[in-house]
């Protein structure tokens, strides 16, 4: 019998019918309230900010801006006629209509209705929060955002082409392009979901147990082999002298389980996605060892994206897809509106999880569970570039500990699943900041990273998997 467990539920309250009539509690009938009004404050910042889409909503905004430059101005002009009356008056003397049909002019959409997979952790946010604030609506997509119980469901469903498009991790749409541990299905990477945003978490009886060159027969957890989280785990005891396959036992379990896993001692610790770092410290049954930002300061967690064929057979969609997720990245990155969106993802339908929690891990102040409060503004990042590089790194990792056997053409691999060039032109599209390059170098744990060197790279590390 499998000694772990799986408590969904564990976390919610005894059901019982709210005022409104609906069957929900008083605590989510409140959650669903703070949303919407979060929402209406969101949408009003993406028609008035910097983060419209090319819909009728974008030539709206843009005309206000260009006759209203000044932020204040703008708002105040808003606030005082609201926007029929301003459209209004603005269409008395410019071709609106005309301005809008030609925004829209960008090919006929193969297919509006869409069904999104994701996993309720906070690296799915700009992917979430697209659906309640209508960015897939304003791109004429009819999307259904679906929660998923684990990665191995959302695998099995984008090779079934039960979804469209998904949450993936990013090493995900690498090792099924290559047949790694499935069907070899070509998937490509369009976008970093988040960067940074995991963290790994001990059991409370560890607290005077922190240097992990003592952690040799600790049971520790990740979400799934081919993830950022495993091969960071691996990287970190490694570089402490610990083999991960020897002197530890990785297990995978589902990060809703994490939390209760520990509880229970299960498991001495996991390498884990937010919020259920911070649940752990919310709950008292764990503190945060260390961030991952603090082994490689800007790291990728998830990624969004779908099948080279949906690509191949629905271009338009797939740019409407595209728009409409980089809009959403772009206001996520806003420390401004972290506060916002935590109300957005926190109802049942979306993160299932406290408003608190979610606020520490989007704001980066936060409980550690050691009797401090941190504040890592960065704690969990939206910055969309799916850098090759990243996805060379990820392969020699996964090459190290013997997910690939043989010699790898880390380069040709990561290009034909990282997106970048396609990255880069749709956010120019949006009028949103490309930076220049496709392999830039990262610093792991100290020591600097160049893909054109990653042959010798995966061959420098004295532990590694024996053949």
């Amino acid at each position: 019998m499998n000694e772990f467990f799986s408590p969904y539920d564990a976390d919610r309250p005894l059901m019982m019918k709210c005022g409104c009539g609906r069957d929900h509690t008083v605590a989510e009938h409140t959650k669903e309230l703070n949303a919407q009004q979060a929402i209406q404050v969101l949408k009003e910042r993406s028609l008035t900010d910097e983060f419209e889409v090319y819909s009728n909503e974008f030539v709206e905004a843009s005309l206000i801006k260009s006759l209203f430059p000044q932020d204040a101005v703008r708002r105040n002009f808003l606030r005082a006629v609201g926007k029929g009356t301003a459209m209004a008056a603005i269409a008395s003397v410019l071709p609106v209509a005309s301005l809008q049909a030609m925004a829209q002019d960008k090919g006929t959409l193969e297919k509006r209705d869409l069904k999104i997979g994701f996993i309720p952790i906070t690296c799915a946010t700009p992917l979430i929060m697209a659906h309640p604030l209508g960015f897939y609506k304003q791109q004429g997509l009819n999307v259904e955002v679906t929660k998923t119980a684990g990665w191995a469901l959302i695998r099995d469903k984008m090779i079934n082409k039960e979804f469209d498009a998904t949450h993936f991790l990013s090493p995900m749409p690498l090792a099924i392009s290559m047949g790694l541990g499935s069907t070899a299905t070509p998937m490509n990477v369009a976008t970093i979901q988040n960067v940074n945003g995991q963290a790994i978490t001990l059991a409370l009886k560890h607290k005077n147990n922190r240097d992990p060159k003592n952690w040799k027969g600790f049971k520790l957890a990740v979400p799934f082999d081919y993830s950022m989280h495993n091969l960071l785990l691996r990287y970190y005891l490694a570089e402490a002298g610990l083999n991960p396959d020897t002197d530890v036992q990785i297990r995978v379990v589902p990060p809703a389980e994490m939390v209760a896993n520990l509880r229970a001692g299960n498991i001495d610790g996991f390498l884990g996605p937010d919020p259920f770092n911070q649940r752990a410290v919310y709950e008292e049954a764990g503190f945060i060892h260390l961030l991952t930002k603090d082994l490689w300061d800007g790291h990728p967690c998830c990624a969004f994206g779908t099948s080279t064929e949906f690509i191949e057979k629905n271009p338009n969609t797939f740019a409407a897809l595209y728009r409409a997720v980089l809009t959403s990245a772009a206001m996520a990155r806003k420390a401004e509106n972290r506060e916002l969106i935590a109300k957005v993802i926190a109802p049942q339908a979306y993160l299932n999880q406290p408003e608190a929690v979610l606020n520490q891990v989007l704001t980066g102040k936060f409980a550690d569970g050691l009797g401090n409060i941190q504040n890592v503004p960065n704690r969990a990042d939206f910055d969309p570039m799916p850098w090759q590089s990243m996805g060379v790194w990820m392969l020699t990792q996964m090459q190290r500990w013997g997910y690939i056997k043989g010699e790898v053409n880390y380069k040709q691999i990561a290009e034909k699943v990282f997106m970048l060039t396609d990255a880069k032109k749709r956010m120019k599209e949006l009028d949103q900041k490309v930076p220049d390059g496709a392999y830039p170098k990262f610093k792991i744990m100290g020591r600097e990273f160049d893909a054109a060197k990653a042959a010798e790279y995966a061959k420098s590390f004295p532990i590694h998997k024996v053949s």
